[in-house]
């Protein structure tokens, strides 16, 4: 019997952690027993997650060698100077995710910002790295491990990893979630000249000294390449076929329903979106009773407030957050996915993970942002939907149209067929029939098991 090669994957995010940071890692682990590698996961003990799933257990492949240990992290500083809280599901006991980008900061939030990014650097789970590269790099010799992987944010991670690799001399890819300094919201930590470079010559020594460095778009693989002489190389996000409902739990025919999963924030709101459909609600006594706006995730209070405003606030089912599982099958009953990008000039080079998700569900997704760059791109190969800009309230209106008469023309023609789930449905470069959902190729080379077999063979390459 072949013994398989063994990876170490070094990631802050891991069941029971909730949210998009855990999917990534979560899945090529899922996957890699299949292609010959057995994973092992060195994660923290007591994380400060923002969210909990137990459901996404479930997708941990069986045997699989879970390493946690305790990490101290400062949060209960940034927990007292930040006092804007999110809501949430859990009433808004935690503090908002991603209020770093937020437009509207408070004096003690913009402190917690100073704080968080000119003290502890990388990241406030820094103090994580040198217990962790001692223990590590004891692991890695006892335990023959073939690669180590790092993931971040946060970028902690990496430095660990770096360590290790210092250490032992093993193979190291570190894989970027997100960007570390060009990440849109670097610009908003009031940063002093020594932290900025202190950040920038961490990242550069992770670019120098990896074996490969691994970012989820084009954009990202473009910057670090011209600034590292190792090898960066493009492996996505992507949606798991296995997470997929059969096809008689698709669509719900009985509301005209715009779903937004995920986080959802204030400088990503779509002003115009609410005022189109408050407007069209006023005018169109069906369009009111057919309309149905589903929220599932953190939701700032500003997009509640601008639904309100809109006189919608009736038509609002605002969930909370909710299980993986539970999510995935929402956006297949969903008639229209709703994903604003955030206004700030990066947002158009990042394809967030709920994308691929979406357009593996078969609906029309309605995106806001810039409509040139790679989310554009990713939404015409695949033909997963249509981008608009944030300030173009004529194509909101002219999409909202379309969609709603789309919408009307096969509720009618579900009507005629007795049931809407024996439709034939073809969306997003997906066709579901017979209760078997088949994917196209553009839509299929984003599947999670797929891109596992592109992260192996960097494995074999190093």
């Amino acid at each position: 019997m072949e013994t398989k090669k063994k990876a170490l994957i070094i990631t802050y995010y891991w069941p029971p952690s909730g949210g998009s940071g855990v999917q990534r890692w979560l899945k090529f682990a899922k996957y890699l027993p299949l292609y010959g590698w057995e994973p092992v996961i060195y994660t923290p003990e007591n994380p400060e997650a923002n969210t909990e799933d137990p459901s996404l257990a479930k997708d941990i492949a069986p045997g699989t060698v879970v390493i946690k240990r305790k990490i101290w992290e400062p949060y209960s500083i940034f927990k007292m100077l930040s006092r804007k809280k999110d809501i949430s599901s859990d009433g808004g006991k935690h503090i908002k995710a991603n209020l770093i980008g937020s437009e509207n900061k408070s004096l003690s939030h913009r402190l917690s910002l100073f704080v968080r990014g000119n003290f502890f650097i990388p990241d406030p789970r820094r103090f994580w790295i040198r217990p962790s590269v001692k223990f590590l790099s004891k692991y890695v010799k006892e335990n023959h491990i073939d690669v180590i992987i790092s993931t971040g944010p946060p970028h902690s991670m990496h430095l660990i990893a770096k360590g290790v690799k210092e250490a032992t001399g093993v193979r190291w890819i570190a894989d970027f979630r997100d960007p570390w300094t060009e990440i849109f919201y670097f610009k908003h930590l009031n940063l002093t000249k020594w932290a900025y470079r202190r950040h920038r010559n961490l990242e550069q020594s992770v670019l120098d000294s990896a074996d490969v460095v691994v970012t989820v778009n084009n954009q990202v693989q473009k910057d670090f390449a011209a600034r590292t002489s190792t090898p960066v190389a493009m492996i996505t996000n992507g949606f798991d076929h296995q997470d997929i409902e059969p096809a008689t739990q698709a669509r719900d025919m009985s509301k005209f329903s715009l779903l937004h999963t995920g986080i959802f924030v204030d400088n990503g709101n779509p002003e115009h979106l609410w005022e189109v459909l408050g407007q069209k609600a006023a005018a169109e006594p069906q369009f009111m009773e057919d309309l149905q706006i589903r929220l599932m995730g953190q939701v700032d209070s500003t997009i509640l407030a601008g639904i309100d405003k809109a006189g919608l606030t009736e038509k609002l089912i605002n969930m909370g957050y909710r299980p993986h599982k539970e999510v995935v099958q929402w956006q297949r009953r969903a008639q229209v996915l709703l994903m604003p990008l955030r206004k700030e000039p990066e947002a158009g080079a990042i394809l967030a993970g709920k994308f691929f998700e979406y357009i593996a569900s078969g609906r029309p997704m309605l995106a806001f942002g810039p409509t040139q760059g790679v989310v554009a791109d990713a939404l015409q190969e695949t033909g997963g939907g249509v981008i608009v800009d944030f300030s173009d309230r004529e194509s909101t209106k002219r999409e909202i149209d379309r969609l709603y008469a789309e919408y009307l023309q096969e509720k009618a023609a579900a009507t005629a067929q007795v049931s809407a789930m024996e439709a034939e449905v073809s969306e997003g470069g997906k066709r579901l029939s017979g209760g078997k959902i088949e994917f196209s190729p553009a839509v299929m080379k984003y599947s999670r098991q797929n891109l596992t077999g592109e992260m192996v063979k960097l494995f074999e390459q190093i």
